[in-house]
């Protein structure tokens, strides 16, 4: 099995070089590493040139924005397996790719994710919350459910099958594609019970209270635009969820 991993980054200079060692100090030899920048102004490709010989693809040019810049990797993607570590996010430790791609083995299972905690942007290293997934239930995305995306692998054949991130859904572009993959087109995934991400704290959709809702309002339309219809109280559930992700 080979597994193709996905970097997107914009002015990341100062994070991309531990998300680039935490993919290359993998101890899965069959992976494939593509990075794709979207004409950073920093030093961010000063510091992916450092490690040219070890990626298999980088890419750098003007993009329409993070999304875009995904479907840009998912096209060349020449793995079984994509997934997908922003550049400021780590493996969390070095048999991440070993795990997935064992969970993977054999016919049954479309995809996998797991476990992901989140850590403070400065050092990358103090745990502030802990998203802990869970094994998902055909109802678990009515009661405001959702993988932690960067922990997500999924065939290649799905994205050829039901399609890569939509540009029109603002930040929600990831859940309306999980939504979309998993609940829609009831594509199998495994659940990992193990943190296998960490992810500097931050987001813009948390910024602030009218990205909040602005939010809010890409998420109803990933329903919506996909044919669904969710509980009244879904949506409601869904920030709320993370509340426990501080205790």
């Amino acid at each position: 099995m080979k597994i193709s991993i996905i970097t997107v980054v914009y002015n990341g200079e100062a994070t991309i070089r531990d998300c680039i060692r935490s993919v290359l100090g993998q101890d899965f030899c069959n992976k494939e590493y593509i990075i794709i920048d979207g004409a950073s102004k920093d030093g961010t490709m000063r510091v992916v040139s450092e490690f040219s010989g070890q990626v298999q693809v980088i890419r750098s040019e003007p993009d329409a924005g993070i999304y875009d810049a995904m479907n840009k990797g998912i096209a060349l993607a020449t793995g079984e397996v994509i997934g997908i570590l922003n550049a400021d996010d780590m493996y969390a430790g070095d048999q991440v790719l070993s795990k997935v791609a064992a969970s993977l083995d054999g016919p049954g299972y479309e995809g996998c994710y797991s476990d992901l905690v989140y850590v403070d942007a400065a050092t990358g290293q103090k745990v502030t919350r802990k998203w802990i997934a869970g094994s998902y239930r055909p109802e678990s995305f009515l009661w405001g459910w959702m993988p932690p995306h960067p922990t997500l692998f999924l065939r290649k054949e799905v994205y050829e099958q039901y399609g890569s991130f939509r540009l029109d859904m603002g930040s929600a572009a990831d859940y309306e594609l999980m939504l979309r993959m998993l609940y829609k087109h009831t594509v199998k995934t495994k659940y990992i019970p193990e943190t296998l991400v960490k992810m500097r704290a931050g987001g813009v959709s948390n910024l602030s209270l009218a990205n909040r809702l602005k939010a809010n309002q890409n998420d109803r339309r990933a329903w919506e635009v996909n044919g669904l219809k969710p509980l009244p109280f879904t949506l409601l559930l869904k920030p709320l969820r993370k509340i426990h992700q501080f205790f």
